[in-house]
């Protein structure tokens, strides 16, 4: 696909994933309109970007009808989400995705619009394959089949919005793409995220230093600049509405990042577990097979550099101050 020009819609634009999507969209000669509603999404993320931006709820019919119309592309990123204590602790504003996504792709479609891109989850797999950490579990795209079993209504939503994908693609011809991402970070992530928790955590000095569960949760964190040159791939290659994990095959315990951050921000400090905590899937790896052999992806950037290169952002751009409200704030809100 040639992006020279393309009119394109980011929903979401605004957000952590959003705006770098947004940067990398640009600098491909894209023409960029961001629709957010800044809930969670910050301004100062597109204030040196060249992009139209339109503030307005989704939700709102008139409003989404405004700001697909005219666009060649869609990548649809904009939902309700955070961290597991937001999904845990707020399942009926993550059900109203399910009615966002629905309203997007009609309007989308009613508008002409070429292509869509769908910001789906891991959350979409099922959950009782991702709870033995002594396996090696890998989750293949094939994996999401019926009976599906996916993760609370978060997960639901995610799933709903790919099969309707699908649907649009086999009964209209729509070009439609859905990316699974896998636990991202990087810059612009916000603490309601594990591996930002714990870096504000020892950015704070904090001692104890709290881990939710036991520690041994097993995750695959995904480096940002990676989730977002798969998502582009995924609009240039993928056009059957076909789902592709986007998540590097790295197995990495809850606990091993803490002490990496420990060791980095806070050395000597101790590991408080807090049993009682939400830790969702004990379990959850994605096996990039697929993205590989469509799109010619793999991810270039391995944890322990991500890591690091997320920790010199949040120390450059928070003061303590900030990184303690933050904190307390969004460990279970957005």
């Amino acid at each position: 696909m040639n992006w020279n020009s393309k009119k394109v819609l980011v929903t979401g634009g605004a957000s952590f994933i959003g705006s770098h999507l947004t940067e990398q969209l640009l600098a491909l000669n894209a023409q960029v309109r961001v629709a957010d509603n800044f809930s969670s999404g910050e301004r100062k993320h597109l204030e040196s970007l060249d992009c139209e931006v339109l503030e307005g709820d989704l939700l709102e019919p008139a409003f989404c009808d405004r700001s697909t119309k005219g666009m060649d592309v869609v990548f649809h990123l904009a939902a309700d989400h955070g961290g597991r204590g937001y999904i845990d602790a707020h399942q009926v504003e993550c059900s109203t995705n399910m009615i966002l996504d629905g309203q997007v792709f009609r309007s989308a479609h009613r508008n002409g619009v070429e292509k869509i891109v769908f910001a789906s989850s891991g959350c979409v797999y099922p959950t009782s394959a991702q709870m033995d950490v002594t396996k090696e579990v890998f989750l293949h795209e094939d994996m999401v089949t019926p009976p599906y079993e996916a993760d609370d209504l978060y997960g639901w939503a995610k799933l709903m919005a790919e099969l309707t994908l699908k649907a649009y693609h086999q009964q209209h011809g729509l070009q439609t793409a859905s990316c699974r991402y896998f636990t991202v970070y990087g810059p612009r992530c916000t603490e309601n995220h594990a591996v930002m928790a714990m870096i504000a955590r020892g950015y704070l000095k904090l001692d104890p230093f709290e881990v939710w569960g036991n520690g041994e949760q097993i995750r695959n964190w995904t480096y940002v600049d990676d989730i977002v040159s798969g998502t582009i791939a995924a609009a240039e290659k993928i056009h059957d509405g076909t789902a592709v994990n986007l998540g590097t095959m790295e197995r990495i315990r809850v606990k091993d990042c803490a002490k990496q951050v420990i060791e980095t921000l806070n050395p000597g400090a101790s590991i408080k577990l807090l049993l009682d905590k939400p830790t969702g899937p004990l379990n959850r790896v994605a096996s990039n097979a697929l993205a590989k052999e469509l799109l010619g992806w793999s991810p270039q950037n391995i944890f322990t550099e991500g890591l690091q290169k997320t920790i010199d952002w949040y120390v450059h751009s928070k003061t303590t101050e900030q990184a303690s409200v933050d904190l307390s704030r969004k460990l279970v809100g957005r």
